[in-house]
């Protein structure tokens, strides 16, 4: 490899010398930084706020990190935001290693942990509830790190993400961490209206590629034979699926018969052991499944650890558990959980001890654990990654209804697989069953990114709230800020721009169909009658006297309109219905623009 030139060395020193701070602050770490690592931390020490979007597992968190070394360098505050309370708590260890106990805090809704400290991390809702509270603590923030930010979009929270980016004062630097959406750009000029000067750093550079595979009976086969072409091989063995089969009555109906013999949880994990594909987080969306899918591993003897690897294992649980009173042992089934954990089995949801959870955390982050079957609240930036994911069903339940599973939830699902500086790939296996389409697994696995859409919906508790805080007049426009309200004059601005495109056409076609004979625009006026009087005759049936006389009625008008256009001059144009057809045209355009118009008040307000 060929040494760098004098020019490239200077300008490489020039580039250095121009950002000290991010110089001094990468010199901490073993390994170099991304260009989009080192363009969010440049933007961030010229004091501009930052969106960054890119893959789970690329590494946005270092910009966050350098948040707070720049909270120490300048003498301010940094606060850190997180979606989940196991987040906090896994990025305040984290901090903590960094700087120590004094200078980090933990502010969550179950722990307050050193709150005065120069870097806070909490849950999103406990800084939104600081700004409507007024809190000093705010006096001195410099920064704010925003991490999973396009959880606004969620359904329920994902307004508290935007009232925080609204409300916290202008001279606040944000931070905000997203996973890669199509729209970023968008994202970033609301923030750029709302929050001053930011820059939006893209990235869709996955550090370790991933594969997408479906497993089929006792198969693992590529999802994919080329780019975005869906194995044959997996769409013979679903058509073959398809039988003919007794239905309800005597006839017979074509139905998805299940002649593949499905694996159980325990021969699926060897089947993962058997491909190297462990470890593995295996997704099921519900508590009480992943704890009976931990049973059933125990029951039918699945040991995945060797007697090194159980010893530590046991160490570590005692480490992590010695506070619990042993008489608590029977209750929380802790004998069964630790006997898992040996065997490198266990599950992770939120119906878990804090001390169960962080124990399996840890264990997993060291690879001791072999098979992890989680929630979907694993996927929220928890820093467990795995060789492999597995979904067990691309349906889930949201607290509503059963729903599929979106682009977005499946690319944070299956981001998670594939570990950086250890694995060269990633593998996410989706379970086939006889209710799923191939098809549909394909379109979630080659939808790389997907637009960030505000959920923003005001509501009693948040309009008081403001009121109470920042008086009816400010609460009043501040509504007006949002994400949702920002989409929604831009899609007006859209809709406008064709209004008027459609009135340069409109008057376009009715100045080039004009009659040297006549009033073309008259002639036209009458024939549109007609058409008119001629709908209502054809939908009106004739059952009464009243209706009867209408309808004679309807006909003398017609009659009246076509002697009208008899002797009306333009009737014997030569280019009369050349011309009547632009005029028909333009008679679209203008119910097409009254449409739009339509469309437009309606998208005005939140």
């Amino acid at each position: 490899m060929n040494s760098p030139s004098p020019a490239e060395r200077y300008a490489a020193a020039k580039k250095r010398s121009s950002h000290p701070l991010t110089t001094e602050f990468m010199a901490s770490y073993e390994f170099g930084f991304d260009d989009f690592q080192n363009l969010g931390c440049h933007h961030l020490e010229d004091g501009k706020s930052v969106l960054i979007a890119a893959p789970t597992g690329a590494g946005k968190t270092i910009v966050g990190e350098f948040a707070t070394f720049l909270s120490e360098k300048n003498g301010n505050r940094c606060f850190y935001t997180t979606p989940i309370k196991a987040l906090s708590n896994q990025k305040y260890q984290d901090l903590v290693k960094l700087y120590g106990d004094s200078e980090v805090g933990l502010l969550t809704g179950d722990s307050s942990i050193n709150s005065e400290a120069r870097i806070v991390v909490m849950t999103t809702e406990v800084l939104r509830n600081m700004i409507y509270a007024g809190s000093n603590a705010i006096e001195d923030l410099g920064y704010v790190v925003m991490d999973e930010v396009h959880y606004l979009a969620d359904k329920f929270r994902g307004a508290v993400w935007e009232e925080i980016l609204i409300h916290l004062p202008e001279r606040i630097q944000i931070v905000s961490l997203s996973a890669t959406v199509s729209n970023a750009e968008e994202f970033g000029d609301w923030l750029k209206t709302v929050r001053g000067e930011t820059e939006v750093v893209l990235s869709e550079i996955r550090p370790v590629p991933l594969y997408q595979h479906i497993l089929i009976g006792n198969r693992i086969l590529d999802l994919f034979v080329d780019e975005g072409r869906v194995n044959p091989e997996i769409l013979r063995i679903e058509k073959n699926s398809i039988k003919k089969v007794p239905g309800g009555s005597k006839s017979w109906k074509e139905s998805k018969f299940n002649s593949i013999k499905s694996l159980t949880r325990p021969e699926i994990v060897e089947k993962l052991s058997e491909r190297g594909f462990l470890p593995a987080i295996f997704f099921i969306f519900s508590r009480a499944g992943c704890d009976g899918a931990v049973s059933s591993c125990i029951r039918e003897g699945l040991s995945l650890t060797n007697s090194l690897e159980k010893e530590e294992i046991r160490r570590v649980i005692a480490l992590k558990t010695h506070e619990l009173p042993s008489e608590d042992f029977g209750v929380l089934g802790f004998h069964e959980w630790a006997q898992a954990l040996e065997r490198g089995i266990a599950a992770h949801h939120a119906g878990l001890l804090p001390m169960f959870k962080e124990t399996i955390e840890e264990l997993f982050q060291r690879g001791l654990l072999k098979i992890v079957f989680a929630t979907e609240t694993l996927a929220l930036g928890i820093n467990m990654p795995a060789r492999s994911v597995v979904l067990e069903k691309l349906v889930k339940w949201n607290g509503e209804s059963h729903v599929n599973v979106s682009p977005g939830e499946y690319t944070q699902l299956t981001g998670r697989a594939g570990r950086r500086g250890i694995d060269v790939e990633g593998n996410a296996l989706i379970l086939w069953n006889e209710q799923m389409d191939s098809s549909i697994a394909a379109g979630l696995a080659s939808t790389r990114t997907y637009p960030l859409r505000s959920s923003f919906s005001p509501t009693y508790n948040m309009s008081a709230n403001l009121i109470s805080r920042f008086g009816h007049e400010r609460a009043r426009k501040s509504l007006g800020f949002s994400f949702a309200q920002f989409q929604a004059d831009k899609a007006v601005v859209g809709l406008a721009k064709q209004i008027a495109k459609n009135e340069i056409a409109i008057k376009t076609l009715i100045e080039g169909s004009q009659s040297d004979l006549g009033d073309m625009g008259e002639y036209m006026k009458a024939r549109f009658a007609i058409k008119e009087l001629e709908a209502q005759f054809s939908s009106r049936r004739i059952t009464g006297g009243s209706r009867r006389k209408h309808h004679e009625n309807i006909e003398e008008q017609i009659s009246e309109h076509r002697r009208s256009l008899k002797n009306h001059p333009c009737n014997s144009c030569p280019n009369r219905e050349s011309n009547a057809r632009g005029f028909e045209k333009a008679a679209r355009l203008e119910k097409e623009s009254a449409g739009l118009k339509a469309r437009m008040e309606g998208r005005t307000n939140v």
